[in-house]
């Protein structure tokens, strides 16, 4: 096997150009003669717009427009953007209130964009939008995640955006009433930030009668149909890019007013249009994550199996139904709310929320942490409950290997898993039989100490479609795919999956991504799924051509058996000491007038999703005089399959374990009484530095996926999933012995401290 093909941890080929500054993001390229965007916002958090006057704006020095809702339908523009609406449980859909480009009547989150302001330089901009003349009879501020209360929109008077289901209730509950155990427990899922690397941002121009909008998204096709309906033209009329992406983590999926606005800015005044968020003003506007409350209540027999599982979950929504919201929150919860677990009788009830704040739909892995978090919560929980070893009490529920595949109760193909084996490594791996020593040690200096497990399964989303297009020239070959890189090392996996089946060097194979006009069809980045479903179309794309080319020099060379080594990249006959190279059975194609075989287009379907699965394994130590709480080791076993580079799986799990431990430890989004944001900086907003962190053991524990071809499961959320029951589990272990039964993130030094001054015994350091 070559050093630089697949499952071989080959560097990231792209970072030599992100180190040495030659990146190429969307505030980089946007044009030299652009005009500057800026967004005045709502600093109300819900009211009834009584006066907004732009006038003044208007005359400003450097204006060229200043747009309000007023403006853009008296132009013909739809105001209301696209959404997604939910399954009700009792037939009907979820509520249809969309979410407007411009504030429209009513304000209903601090931040909520009311005005655009467009001219020749950023801070004249700034400048006119303080001269807007902007009142808002206020209204109630709705915050709490419970049906009732300030209504938001007339549609939804009790506030709920739908109420989805899954499942058997009457079953559940008859199974629940004859459970020999009954364990009941509620976690919050605490709102956080997503604070990519790069603001969001975009500009658009014009290019004849085309339009051109470059922006720091998950993908291009999307958008690019919005725009299309938007100024009611041809799709072909509409070119979108997606350039180098500092980070994006399901937050830059979705379309934004700003995304809509900026292009129509850049068509009516002729001239291209930039616009860039400020760090406080993407923390006001970007689409948040989590912000939940999870009722889950396990029944079990008398040997401790599951007997039945109901959920009651709260979401909040934010103000306004968005694009994914209400599938995020309700579907994507339902599809591993078994987790790893043989649970046979379920009832799932999903209800969404209204509330004075910013949409919630996107967070690295939405729907599939909330899920397992929840889940991991209460397993640990009838753990204690039970006074059983929680290890064994996960042993006892997985399913087991032989009875896969498995269908879920939620509906879930599961193709193939072996958690238990999973699980045992992950307990050698941590040493968790070396923990009552450190556990003395700790206690041995007054601190308290805890271990916390995590066991979680998710599943590669998105669509199951990629196509993949590869077009060899006289040095190497182009390959064009339909996915996204957001910075997670796209650029380098592809070419070594491509050098695997055509021998090409590294450096000679270019990849294109994020264009419209040269890639004609594409799923995005998302739900990690890039690399399975990309790598399985170059696969097929590969096969294709040179399968083309074996034909082509069996006719040219007349000879038959003609075969093709991938690893030297060359064709050989048979009893002959010809050997031609890959570029160079291409040239004689297009030599003969054979264009099409130097060049090949495949797009494949998965038949079924993986599920990535793994334990993680926490241990915390609490510093008792002051709350402090600090994560001291941490070991991660995952089952992702065959990887196709292990070091950037390890790094995409690195990164998704520290936002894990960032959510459990300190990161929270807070509010006022008013809706108004109180960590709107990261003076404010805590997140996590190298210091806060241990060292992260990883380990790969390969159950190849029987769903695709490269036997690959996805890994780019598998760290956070993991992450936060194992971090939260810990915590409540080291207050467990001072009689504290219930912990909810995020675990800063004050609330530790107030939960140790109300601990209702003293500490006898017993352990669990």
């Amino acid at each position: 096997m070559s050093k630089f093909g697949s499952s071989q941890s080959v560097t990231r080929y792209e970072d030599t150009r992100f180190l040495t500054g030659a990146g190429r993001y969307v505030d980089d390229i946007a044009p030299n003669d652009a005009l500057f965007a800026y967004v005045f916002r709502s600093p109300m958090a819900h009211g009834v717009i009584t006066e907004l006057d732009v006038s003044d704006a208007l005359m400003a020095e450097g204006i060229h427009a200043v747009m309000t809702a007023a403006d853009l339908k008296a132009e013909g523009f739809d105001n209301a953007m696209r959404f997604f609406r939910a399954d009700n449980r009792d037939g009907t859909k979820g509520n249809d209130a969309p979410r407007p480009m411009l504030a429209e009547g009513h304000v209903r989150f601090v931040g909520e964009p009311v005005a655009f302001v467009v001219a020749e330089t950023l801070q004249q901009a700034k400048d006119a939008a303080e001269l807007i003349v902007f009142d808002v009879d206020d209204l109630p501020v709705k915050l709490d995640i419970a049906p009732g209360g300030p209504v938001l929109h007339e549609s939804a008077p009790d506030n709920v955006v739908y109420d989805f289901g899954v499942g058997d209730e009457d079953a559940t509950q008859a199974a629940l009433d004859a459970a020999a155990h009954v364990v009941t427990y509620t976690s919050y899922d605490n709102r956080v930030i997503v604070n990519s690397m790069e603001p969001r941002g975009c500009f658009a121009e014009l290019d004849g009668d085309r339009l051109h909008l470059s922006v720091n998204g998950q993908g291009v096709w999307g958008i690019k149909k919005d725009l299309a309906k938007l100024f009611k033209t041809d799709a072909a009329q509409i070119r979108v890019t997606n350039p180098d992406v500092g980070g994006g983590f399901g937050m830059k999926a979705m379309v934004y007013p700003e995304n809509l606005l900026v292009p129509i800015a850049a068509r009516q005044l002729g001239r291209p249009v930039r616009w860039m968020a400020e760090r406080t003003e993407s923390m006001l506007s970007d689409n948040g994550g989590r912000d939940l409350s999870v009722t889950c209540t396990l029944g079990f027999d008398a040997d401790h199996k599951i007997t039945a599982y109901k959920v009651d979950s709260l979401s909040s929504m934010g103000a306004y139904n968005s694009e994914f919201g209400q599938g995020i929150q309700a579907g994507l919860f339902a599809k591993v709310l078994c987790g790893p677990y043989d649970i046979q009788t379920i009832a799932f009830r999903n209800r969404g929320i209204f509330t004075n704040t910013t949409q919630v739909d996107a967070y690295r892995g939405a729907g599939r942490p909330e899920a397992i978090y929840a889940l991991e919560r209460v397993m640990d929980h009838a753990a204690r409950e039970l006074g059983v070893d929680p290890v064994e009490l996960r042993r006892t529920n997985f399913i087991k290997p032989d009875a896969f595949p498995y269908t879920s109760a939620t509906g879930e193909l599961y193709d193939v898993g072996e958690f238990d084996r999973v699980l045992s490594r992950a307990v050698d791996e941590a040493d968790v039989a070396g923990f009552a020593a450190r556990r003395a040690a700790s206690e041995a200096k007054g601190h308290l100490r805890g271990l916390g497990i995590g066991f979680y399964i998710e599943s590669i989303l998105g669509s199951p479609d990629e196509t993949a297009t590869v077009e060899l020239t006289e040095t190497g070959a182009t390959l064009y795919v339909g996915t996204q890189s957001n910075g997670q090392g796209h650029e380098t996996v592809y070419r070594q999956i491509l050098h695997d089946q055509t021998g090409l060097p590294l450096d000679q194979i270019e990849v294109v991504q994020g264009d419209s006009d040269r890639i004609a069809t594409g799923g995005g980045t998302g739900g990690s799924r890039s690399v399975t479903t990309q790598g399985t179309a170059m696969r097929a794309t590969a096969d294709v051509l040179i399968s083309g080319l074996v034909g082509f020099l069996a006719d040219d060379m007349d000879a038959r058996d003609i075969s093709f080594d991938a690893e030297e990249g060359v064709f050989r006959a048979p009893g002959s000491n010809v050997v031609i190279t890959l570029l160079e059975a291409a040239a004689r194609a297009k030599a003969a007038g054979r264009e099409d075989l130097a060049k090949a287009s495949e797009t494949t379907t998965l038949p079924g999703r993986s599920y990535p699965n793994g334990c993680h394994i926490a241990e915390v130590e609490i510093d008792r005089d002051t709350g402090e709480t600090r994560v001291e080791r941490y070991s991660v076993v995952d089952d992702f399959g065959v990887l196709m580079n292990p070091m950037l799986a390890e790094g995409q799990v690195h990164g998704g374990v520290a936002q894990g431990i960032g959510q459990a430890i300190m990161e929270h989004t807070v509010f006022d009484d008013d809706g108004q944001l109180l960590t709107a900086t990261f003076m404010d907003y805590g997140m996590p530095r190298a210091v806060d962190l241990p060292m992260i053991e990883f380990r790969n524990e390969v159950v190849p996926s029987t769903a695709n071809i490269l036997g690959m499961k996805g890994c780019g959320e598998a760290g956070t999933v993991g992450a936060l029951g194992a971090v939260a589990n810990a915590v409540q272990d080291a207050l467990w012995p001072l009689g504290i039964e219930h912990v909810d993130m995020p675990f800063t030094p004050v609330r530790v401290w107030e939960m140790l001054q109300n601990a209702p015994t003293e500490a006898s350091f017993a352990g669990t």
